[in-house]
Order: C-alpha cells, then sequence, then structure tokens
C-alpha cells in the first residue's frame, strides 16, 4: 500500500513539473520579436496625409448681399387743398406715361383765375398803348403788370392742384376715393399719407444694400452688380451701383448702396427678395478646399492643419468667403509656403506624427 501512494506522488509531480514547462515553452518569444512589436506600434500612429502649398493668388474681391427689390420711385399723389373729386381717370395696375392727366376735382376756383387772368392780360396790353402816349403814368402800368404775374402764379398752383398729372412714366398702384367724393388732406394710406392714388416707377427698379464698413473705399458709382431672384432662378439680371449713403450705421456698421436695374418686362416687382454679387476689385487671398477646413468640436472656431517637419500643426484661420467647394481663409500664423494637410486630417491631433503619401 506503501509503495502505491508513493507512485502517485511521483506520478503528480512529473505532471506538474510538465505543465510548467509547457507554459514556459509558450511565453518564450524568438529574438527580435520586442522589436518588432514596438516598431509596429510607431508606424500604427503615423498617420498617412496628403498635402498641398498653400500660396497666395489674385482673386476678385466679390461681396454677396441679399436685398428687397423696391420701386425706383413711389409717390403718393394728392391735392394741396381740399376739394370735390370731379373724375379719377385711371385704375389700379394701369400703365401711365410722363404727364397723362390722372385725376381732375372740381374746377370752379380754377376756371375764374382762368378768365381772370385773360382779362388781366387784356388790360395790360390796353395800359401798353396808353403809355407809349403818356396816358398813364409808370407806376400804374407796373402795378398792373405786378397783378397779371401773380394772377399767373395763382394760376399754375390751381391747376398744380386740380388737374393732377403723372409725375414719372409708371403703373397704379392704389386709389383711395371715387368720383363725386370730398377730399380732404388726412391720412387715409397705409403709408400713413394722404393721397387720392398711388403709382411706381418700376422701370427701372432699384436695391437697397447693405455692405460692411471696410468696403467703403472700395465701392464706386457705375460699378457692376449681378442680381438673381428665388422666383426667376435661371435668370440672372445686371445692375449698376448709382447712390452711396454718406453715412455708416452706429449699430451694425454698415453703409447703403443703391443699385439700379432696368426692368422693361417688369419681371422684378417691389417687395421681391433678391440676391446681389458685387465687384469690389481684386485682392492676395489664400484659397482651400473647403474641406480642409474643420470646426472645433463645441466651438465656432474653425482650423487646419499644417504639415512641419514630419508631424501635424494645428492653425485657427477665419473664413472670409465661400467659393463653391473652395474658402477663402486668412491667419495670421500663415505666411505662405507652408503645407495644408487636406486628406487624412480628420483625426489628427496637434503634434502628431504623419507620413505625406503622393497623391
Amino acid at each position: 500500500m506503501k509503495t502505491i501512494s508513493t507512485m502517485k506522488t511521483i506520478k503528480l509531480v512529473l505532471l506538474t513539473a510538465f505543465a510548467g514547462a509547457a507554459l514556459t515553452a509558450c511565453n518564450m518569444k524568438p529574438p527580435g520579436a520586442a522589436g518588432n512589436e514596438a516598431t509596429a506600434a510607431v508606424e500604427k500612429r503615423v498617420q498617412p496625409v496628403k498635402v498641398m502649398d498653400l500660396v497666395y493668388s489674385e482673386i476678385a474681391i466679390e461681396q454677396h448681399s441679399t436685398s428687397t427689390v423696391v420701386a425706383f420711385e413711389e409717390t403718393y399723389l394728392s391735392p394741396a387743398l381740399q376739394g370735390r373729386i370731379r373724375s379719377i381717370k385711371v385704375e389700379i395696375n394701369d400703365h401711365v406715361k410722363k404727364g397723362d392727366l390722372l385725376v381732375e376735382l372740381d374746377r370752379t376756383q380754377l376756371d375764374q383765375t382762368q378768365l381772370q387772368y385773360q382779362q388781366l392780360k387784356t388790360d395790360l396790353a390796353r395800359m401798353d398803348t396808353l403809355l407809349r402816349y403818356g396816358s398813364i403814368t409808370q407806376q400804374a402800368y407796373d402795378q398792373m403788370g405786378a397783378q397779371v404775374e401773380t394772377t399767373a402764379l395763382v394760376l399754375k398752383n390751381l391747376e398744380e392742384n386740380t388737374l393732377l398729372r403723372a409725375p414719372y412714366s409708371g403703373i397704379i398702384t392704389g386709389k383711395y376715393f371715387n368720383d363725386g367724393e370730398l377730399f380732404s388732406p388726412a391720412p387715409n394710406t397705409p403709408a400713413g399719407k394722404a393721397a387720392l392714388i398711388s403709382m411706381m416707377q418700376v422701370d427701372p427698379v432699384k436695391l437697397m444694400v447693405n455692405l460692411s464698413e471696410k468696403y467703403l473705399p472700395l465701392v464706386k458709382e457705375g460699378m457692376t452688380a449681378t442680381i438673381t431672384t428665388d422666383v426667376y432662378a435661371d435668370e440672372k439680371k445686371s445692375g449698376k451701383v448709382f447712390r452711396i449713403h454718406p453715412t455708416v450705421s452706429a449699430a451694425t456698421r454698415t453703409f447703403v448702396v443703391e443699385v439700379k436695374v432696368h426692368n422693361k418686362n417688369e419681371k422684378l416687382k417691389p417687395g421681391m427678395f433678391a440676391r446681389v454679387s458685387l465687384k469690389l476689385g481684386e485682392t492676395e487671398a489664400l484659397i482651400v478646399p473647403a474641406i480642409a477646413v474643420m470646426q472645433q468640436s463645441g466651438t465656432n472656431e474653425r482650423y487646419v492643419m499644417l504639415h512641419e517637419n514630419g508631424t501635424a500643426k494645428k492653425v485657427t484661420v477665419q473664413i472670409i468667403n465661400r467659393h463653391d467647394d473652395q474658402l477663402e481663409i486668412s491667419s495670421l500664423e500663415i505666411k505662405g509656403g507652408e503645407q495644408l494637410i487636406y486628406a487624412g486630417q480628420t483625426k489628427l491631433e496637434d503634434g502628431a506624427m504623419v507620413n505625406v503619401v503622393a497623391d
């Protein structure tokens, strides 16, 4: 029995020794294996990237703004005096030409003044003959002449306030009274003005464009503008800067530029939304692919990654303008001649090792 127990003990020892040897053999590595693993870890950390040279190039300074189409002229037509309306000769949407008679008020006072004026002119002509023969004094003649001139002024004023004519060619946009009603010069229109009718000049039209004060030295009268609308998305119209407002808004640091646009077919309607593009000259700028500019998570900060001696460098930039799939950027840290990482940059951190690969 003792012999059997001894044999079991020997077998257990042998099994334990064999298991230990096997485990040791499994953990053994061939020479150089540790060095290969370290090299692989380094290679894994090196990110392959593609780069391009950053250079300043000449580009057009183009400013894009939104605006609203407005009538070139808008008039709320009314007489200076109260009076009964004899006849309104137009309706809304009627096209009129400059000088056309639009409204006729009661003519009683006008007709009386016309008769008086004609009589005074006749009397002055007779006095001219009497003056030559010495039958009247020069003073009496001069007094009659002054009376004729005064009556002529009164007659002109009555004509302008009795017979209302179109001040320009345009379209009737509002009618606020009917024939036979009594006009009183009190506010009666949506604009808060007193008027019998309203009209607009819609050929041409104009757009009021707000520009940043930094463009004030660049904008000149006569500059060309391109206008597009959502209504006619495939059509572009050309306009010209015809007026530059002389002040800058302290609240917005912008100034107003008026752009004149010919509108012969009257497609552009007052109140319509429009986009305006103004070419303000040329300048040197950094243009990069839009995919190369990234945004810092949780902020509005934009940045790019540059390649410097095998490492990535993070540089904060400002976006100046967009040109299709490219961006105009600026940064005090970029002088020109650097290498921009435009592929493989999305997972890079500042100082990360990179390997430049060919396209």
